[in-house]
């Protein structure tokens, strides 16, 4: 046999690497000297005297070799290809995948379903599959799409999953009968697995069928009583549907079935109250409560879940009410009452607070929290005459008494400090008699049993009775040695705070902003806050030429305000507007003016300074705080419930991110009548 044998490089190089040495044969060394190179055309002598057999064999292992993928890579290596020749299939089949998804995502379904065709049969996973089910759906290929979904089908026999997918090509195809039917087929066939269930719900889900996945979930309740959480599946299956009562009322059951669910309850609820404009899930939530604990007044835990959902929302009204029902029904010891007390009066309500606190002494002063509660009750009192502008002598007359008769029964009792603070305080700012604060405050610093933080906070109200007085030098001693004793405490921060400010009211802005600026990282955020503001109200407020008159006068009158004297106040703030007809300080002398006006009772002539801050909408650190003084004036004062209506909404729409929306909202709906007693 003669074969016409063409030696290349390459064959050469296959030929003394891999048949030589299995043929026994060598090549011919003498050919070459130590260390020659064999050069391109280099082919072992002995190739072309191997007996016929072996170079047949030869030819046909060349043969095969050369048209092998393995070399073909290879060679296309060599043209200039990135790709190894053990990436090649790899890589192909990535840039495949990649383009089918970009022109799925670019809506060419046309396009994304002929790659899908050709990536599924190579690997037929269930994430290829319902791409290329979605691109044949979405080219109105119904037959193709029925002849995958068979095909998937054959692979996984038991998923139920597939028959949605059927009925889905059906309902889209336009054969609504046929699709219900496959729908209810698949119901009918779900067998007591859980895996089972959630895929079948969620095929029903992807398709929008959210009727499907109710019946599916209340099936599966029916097969696997044992699966308590089904019920929250079923939950969010009618809240997806809008059957927010519905929902609800899934929540609840949960608490019928284990209390140990109460706080995963109270997660689902929240997140279905957070988005609610239109009020109408807080409405259902509380309907369906009511009519719970009605129908089941044994079961305290829906009153449990009605006293959380009013803390919530700050409905301390609506709380009261519950709390005062969980303690007669579980003969509590007044504790629930008294934090719902403390929890009322941090949030401003002093009304509820009061009746809170008058509940707790009502019990009889058996009772262990009858004594607290009496001293917290005037407390709360004192809080509400000077939180409330225009108070009258009168009324801070009538504390003063009740005061002094409940001192009596404490004879230098350290528990009774606060009352007497507020005492002390009473007789200076309001009724005009600081030297007998002052003689009180210096009894009490006498009093056996104080520690160091109490004395701390007696030096902080003479320190501010002091200041009061127009004692400054003192004041700023008192305040220094309090920061002193308690560097890293509140009290200390906020005497630091205090002296700061005094620091401001006196003209020395630049000593003031930085330790203003030092107290902007404060532990107390209501610290860190009053120095913010402080602090940028002495940075934005220079005059133009960097000096301070301007500034100057206005920190004139807050002090001569602090120091109640509000007429001197008023005339010292107009006095800025006649010597500057344009400076950045003009809006916080209106907006100032408008508080000291409210203080005084003086409610229409405030309301008018708010309206010019809000119009003028120049600083927002303030111009939402004018909406809302304005509206809550509208609503307690002037009895404009439409006008106080339109200013809370005003305040939701413009500055939707504002400290005030919270309450600015609840006030809203209650004025629209939304509050369910």
């Amino acid at each position: 046999m003669n074969i016409e044998y063409r030696s290349t490089n390459f064959e050469c190089r296959i030929v003394k690497r891999f048949i030589i040495p299995l043929s026994g044969y060598s090549t011919n060394k003498s050919v070459l000297t130590p260390g020659q190179n064999p050069g391109p055309g280099f082919c072992p002598r002995g190739a072309k005297n191997f007996p016929g057999v072996i170079r047949l064999f030869i030819f046909i292992f060349i043969s095969l070799l050369l048209q092998s993928p393995l070399i073909s890579r290879a060679q296309d290596h060599r043209a200039g290809s990135n790709v190894l020749p053990f990436q090649q299939d790899a890589v192909t089949a990535n840039n495949e995948d990649q383009m089918a998804m970009q022109f799925f995502q670019a809506r060419n379904f046309e396009k994304a379903g002929e790659l899908y065709s050709r990536i599924y049969p190579k690997n037929p996973s269930y994430y290829n599959y319902t791409y290329y089910l979605f691109c044949l759906v979405e080219t109105l290929d119904y037959e193709e799409a029925k002849k995958l979904i068979r095909s998937q089908q054959k692979i996984d026999q038991n998923a139920l999953k597939y028959q949605v997918d059927l009925g889905y090509v059906y309902f889209r195809e336009g054969n609504i009968a046929k699709s219900k039917k496959i729908y209810d087929d698949a119901l009918k066939r779900l067998p007591a697995d859980a895996t089972q269930l959630n895929e079948l719900a969620n095929a029903f889900y992807s398709k929008g069928e959210m009727e499907y996945v109710v019946s599916t979930y209340k099936k599966g309740r029916e097969l696997l009583p044992e699966m308590n959480t089904i019920g929250f599946e079923l939950a969010s299956a009618y809240e997806r549907m809008g059957n927010f009562d519905a929902a609800i009322g899934e929540y609840l059951n949960f608490l019928t079935l284990d209390m140990n669910y109460e706080a995963t309850v109270k997660d689902h609820l929240q997140s279905l109250l957070a988005q609610d404009d239109d009020n109408s899930k807080h409405t259902a939530f509380r309907s369906i409560l009511l009519e719970r604990i009605q129908k089941q007044p044994d079961q305290a835990y829906y009153s449990e879940l009605l006293w959380w959902y009013s803390i919530q929302e700050k409905d301390f009204e609506l709380a009261l009410v519950q709390a005062k029902a969980l303690d007669r029904r579980l003969r509590e010891d007044g504790s629930r009452i008294m934090d719902l007390a403390s929890l009322a009066v941090s949030n401003g309500n002093y009304e509820v607070a009061e009746q809170a606190y008058k509940y707790v002494v009502s019990k009889g002063s058996s009772h262990a929290w009858y004594e607290a509660a009496r001293r917290e009750q005037l407390h709360t009192r004192y809080l509400r005459l000077n939180e409330k502008p225009g108070s009258r002598a009168a009324d801070y007359g009538e504390l003063q008494k009740a005061m002094l008769a409940e001192l009596r029964r404490w004879d230098n009792n350290p528990d009774a400090l606060r009352l007497v603070l507020d005492l002390a305080h009473l007789d200076a700012f309001y009724l005009g008699n600081a030297d007998a604060a002052l003689d009180l405050l210096d009894l009490v610093m006498a009093w056996n049993g104080l520690n160091a933080k109490e004395r701390a906070s007696v030096k902080m109200e003479l320190a501010d009775i002091h200041l009061f007085r127009g004692d400054l030098w003192t004041a700023t001693v008192l305040y220094q040695q309090i920061y002193g004793d308690f560097k890293n405490d509140a009290i200390g921060q906020e005497a630091k705070f205090r002296n700061a400010r005094l620091s401001y009211y006196m003209g020395e802005f630049d000593w003031a902003k930085a330790q203003l600026d030092i107290l902007k990282a404060a532990t107390s955020k209501f610290i860190a806050n009053d120095a913010m503001q402080l602090s940028m109200l002495i940075s934005n407020k220079y005059d133009t030429d960097s000096n301070t008159v301007a500034l100057g006068i206005y920190s004139r009158a807050e002090l001569a305000d602090f120091r109640n004297r509000e007429d001197l106040a008023l005339q010292t703030l107009d006095s800025i507007p006649m010597r500057f007809a344009q400076h950045p300080i003009l809006d916080n002398v209106v907006y100032r003016k408008g508080e000291i006006y409210e203080k005084t009772g003086q409610y229409a002539m405030a309301d008018s300074m708010y309206a010019i801050v809000s119009r003028n909408r120049a600083v927002d650190i303030i111009t939402d705080e004018a909406i809302m003084n304005r509206a809550l004036i509208h609503e307690t004062q002037l009895a404009d419930k439409q006008g106080a209506m339109a200013l809370y909404q005003e305040l939701l729409n413009t500055y939707p991110g504002s400290l005030f929306v919270p309450e600015a909202r609840k006030r809203y709906r209650t004025l629209r009548g939304d509050t369910i007693q």
